[in-house]
């Protein structure tokens, strides 16, 4: 089992930043892929970014890409995104996700072992 605990959501501006964090606990970290997902209010949820085992690969959903940054510290179980310049459409609620399955491009739902409960990014105009 693996726990996943998002942090450093909140409202922003149009155009500010926020950082979030997952922590994980449980099982070996470094043997997941990690991922951040979002759900906005009336829409499916999306893959927005994701890193593979080591962070050697990584993908982000075009419209964050240039704006939003995924990195992982193995030594610490965390993961993060950075998102800078955000904007509206960026509202949603974002949750973290460990998997062992990940084949590049978009990250499979089908695919993701593990969840966190969800953090929720305002950014308002």
């Amino acid at each position: 089992q693996v726990q996943l605990v998002e942090s450093g959501g909140g409202m922003v501006q149009d155009g500010g930043s926020l950082r979030l964090s997952c922590a994980a606990s449980g099982r070996t970290f470094s043997i997941y892929n990690m991922g951040w997902f979002r759900q906005a209010p009336g829409k499916e949820r999306e893959s927005v970014a994701v890193s593979s085992l080591s962070g050697g690969m990584r993908w982000y959903r075009d419209t964050v890409k240039g704006r939003f940054t995924i990195s992982r510290d193995n030594a610490k179980n965390t993961v993060y995104l950075q998102m800078n310049s955000l904007k509206p459409e960026d509202t949603a609620i974002y949750y973290c996700a460990a998997g062992r399955i990940y084949y590049g491009g978009s990250w499979s739902e089908r695919n993701v072992d593990y969840w966190g409960k969800g953090t929720l990014v305002t950014v308002s105009v």
